[in-house]
């Protein structure tokens, strides 16, 4: 487990003193003033790099990184005499290297044998390593967490996990990790990873995130890991680049390195300056999320809700052919609510009685606009309906047709002020082989970004105002155009979708085999959504699977803050739509805690024919009282400290801003320093501690 104390310094670790806890506020003011540990790490850079008997040695924060180009094996030497294993060497020889270099703070060599070329430098405190191929090649490296000191993986799942590199669990079949890998650009919510080493740490960086991967092994009952890249021309990915940095060993410190990376590079998101340009978007602070079916979303609906004393909310409505009327739009708007069309630009499909709205098109889109395949046949859309539809076919035709922004200025006629595009900041990228709209994977994000920034600045349409954007479990990279995401909160489990499904064991285009989640009726108030499931709603073979994967996902001992805190303060996170609080009863306990600590919002579901409407509205109003002047105080602030207060990790404080909100709650069942198990309590700044009790108000 992580260590009782662990904490993260928003600082990469210089020497260790007593007066840690005054560097950690003084770094975090400096970096709310627009500056970051790593503009200090000049005198560190300054000292250049070295070849000694065949290795580079280069300065990092912290310490010294020493490379092997023979093999690419990394160590590092902390300051404080410690040696670290930063990297195996590549589980694929690079070769021999060649025209070995140094000049100032870089090294650089070749591998002619592999048409590969490598450079190394310091920058900023961190070690940059960049591999260019001259060909289409593939090399495993790094290869990380075989130090046997090392005790932790952080992993950004969703918010995020940090595994004990000997956890049974972890390290069994069980958990459906070992033996598998993920593509880090679409599959993981941060293009990084990271290793504890009891108060030291590593952090992995991959910006070069398409074409890379990242396989998860165990090895003697550790945990281990090792970074994948495809060099390929026809993919643009021939350049592969990792940064390294030695962190203070804190589970989030891989985060807020990242967190660094971002800023540094301009890529840092402010919800705040998102408030500025469209005051709008202040209406998500306090705010929980729903979506609504049927009355829940007229104005009498929208009265029922404020008179159960729900202050905020984010009511998302289906894109269907019964949308919210102009009326019941201005009512929410009234209420101090913001209000949003689910929508999608992903999908083409010829119109038939069970065609989404949304994958409907104008003529000349579908198939025109497919994205295709390297062998010319069409990349299958959701559910293996359709296609998907190529971003590049959209931005060529755009300036003419206006296909996107017909179909947005269509579903804000309304008023909305609010809108929810589901997989363009999340999902797979492709690549698309048609002549008329080639496209690599880089090119469909660039796209992607460009037709969500047009919703975000109003520049879609001169007349509409700009749009409070969403989308699905937001990728970082998409941290500037969006306000909020559905998705990134959940750590999803593989397992998840043959619960959402029912195929654990059949084809998707077989009978279902196991219907405990329910499906798309009754129309008003599908199951799949609002139908509450236990564990012992599935059949007894699958049984021991779902309770796996549940735990995968929600057990506290694994959890972590990671995704905020690298985006808290530039985005608003919440779970998966498909998975609104009701959905999980056994899980709601440990789902408002989470959210509690990690200042994020809930997401629900409301119809009034679910027969659990009145219960779902009564535990949305009692937890968005205690949430919104938190969030309220804290949303646009970024995490400042993170600690696990117990060696179980069940007892966690979270700390936002200077001191603006503190917050610990308590997983376990028995009271910890006065604080009764299955409890929160919030601090703001100069107030006193607000206590919760899920269980006294949700069933």
């Amino acid at each position: 487990m992580d260590t009782p104390t662990a904490k993260s310094s928003l600082a990469r670790p210089a020497r260790r003193s007593g007066r840690r806890s005054l560097l950690v506020l003084a770094v975090a003011t400096a970096l709310a003033a627009g500056l970051t540990s790593a503009a200090t790490a000049g005198s560190t850079d300054r000292a250049g790099a070295r070849i000694h008997h065949g290795q580079v040695e280069l300065p990092v924060n912290g310490g010294t990184a020493t490379i092997d180009p023979a093999t690419l094996r990394i160590d590092a030497r902390s300051d404080d005499g410690r040696s670290l294993r930063m990297s195996d060497p590549a589980a694929d020889a690079p070769g021999t290297p060649a025209n070995l270099t140094a000049s100032g703070t870089t090294a650089r060599w070749s591998y002619p044998g592999r048409g590969l070329k490598a450079e190394a430098r310091a920058e900023r405190g961190r070690l940059l390593v960049s591999i260019t191929a001259d060909r289409d090649e593939a090399l495993a490296w790094p290869v990380t967490g075989t130090d046997p000191a090392a005790s932790a993986l952080q992993l950004p799942r969703g918010e995020g996990l940090s595994l004990p590199v000997t956890d049974p669990f972890w390290n069994s079949s069980r958990a459906q990790l070992v033996g598998t890998q993920e593509d880090v650009a679409s599959q993981l919510s941060l293009p990084m990873w990271g290793y504890s080493f009891g108060g030291r740490g590593v952090s992995y960086l991959a910006p070069t995130d398409i074409g890379t991967s990242l396989a998860y092994t165990s090895r003697g009952g550790r945990l281990t890991t090792t970074a994948k890249h495809a060099f390929s021309g026809g993919d643009g990915t021939r350049g592969y680049t990792v940064v390294f940095s030695l962190t203070d060993g804190s589970p989030i410190a891989p985060a807020v390195d990242y967190r660094h990376w971002l800023a540094e590079h301009g890529q840092l998101g402010s919800l705040s300056e998102k408030i500025r340009k469209n005051p709008e978007t202040g209406r998500l602070l306090g705010a929980f999320h729903a979506y609504a079916w049927g009355d829940d979303r007229t104005a009498a609906g929208i009265a029922r809700l404020k008179a159960l004393g729900v202050s905020r909310l984010w009511l998302g409505y289906d894109a269907d052919d019964a949308p919210m009327k102009s009326q019941d739009v201005a009512a929410a708007q009234r209420a101090g609510y913001l209000v949003g069309p689910y929508d999608s630009f992903a999908n083409g499909r010829d119109k038939g009685p069970d065609t989404p709205p949304n994958s409907v098109w104008p003529k000349g889109v579908y198939p025109s606009f497919c994205v295709r395949r390297a062998d010319g046949t069409v990349q299958p859309g959701f559910h293996k309906q359709g296609c998907y539809l190529s971003s590049q076919a959209f931005e060529q035709a755009e300036p003419g047709r206006h296909y996107l922004a017909d179909r947005t200025r269509s579903l804000v006629a309304n008023g909305a002020a609010s809108y929810f595009l589901d997989v363009d900041a999340a999902g797979e990228l492709f690549r698309d082989h048609d002549a008329a709209h080639p496209m690599t994977m880089a090119q469909d994000r660039a796209n992607r970004l460009a037709r969500m920034r047009r919703l975000t600045d109003g520049s879609y349409d001169a007349r509409h105002a700009p749009l409070v954007l969403g989308s699905e479990a937001a990728g970082a990279w998409a941290n500037q155009v969006l306000a909020f995401d559905h998705g990134s909160a959940t750590p999803v489990d593989g397992r998840l979708w043959p619960m959402e499904t029912g195929h654990f064991d059949t084809a998707s285009d077989q009978p279902k085999d196991d219907p405990a989640w329910g499906g798309y009726t009754p129309e008003a108030a599908a199951d799949t959504f609002f139908k509450p499931v236990r564990v012992s709603d599935f059949k007894p073979e699958h049984r021991a699977a779902v309770a796996d994967a549940l735990k995968a996902m929600y057990d506290p001992a694994y959890r972590v803050p990671l995704y905020e805190a690298a985006l808290h303060g530039s985005l608003v996170n919440v779970e998966r739509w498909e998975l609104p609080f009701g959905k999980l009863p056994e899980q709601k306990t440990t789902r408002a805690l989470l959210a509690m600590l990690y200042n994020t919002p809930l997401n629900f579901v409301l119809s009034g024919k679910d027969k659990h409407d009145a219960q779902n509205a009564r535990e949305l109003a009692a937890l968005q009282k205690y949430f919104a002047p938190l969030h309220q105080a804290a949303g646009t602030q970024e995490l400042t400290s993170y600690r696990r207060l117990t060696a179980d990790g069940t007892v966690q404080r979270t700390v936002f801003g200077n001191g603006t909100l503190t917050v610990t709650a308590n997983f376990s069942a028995a009271a910890h320093d006065g604080l009764p198990g299955g409890c929160v309590d919030a601090t703001l700044k100069g107030g006193k501690p607000r206590r919760l009790c899920p269980a006294t108000v949700v069933s």
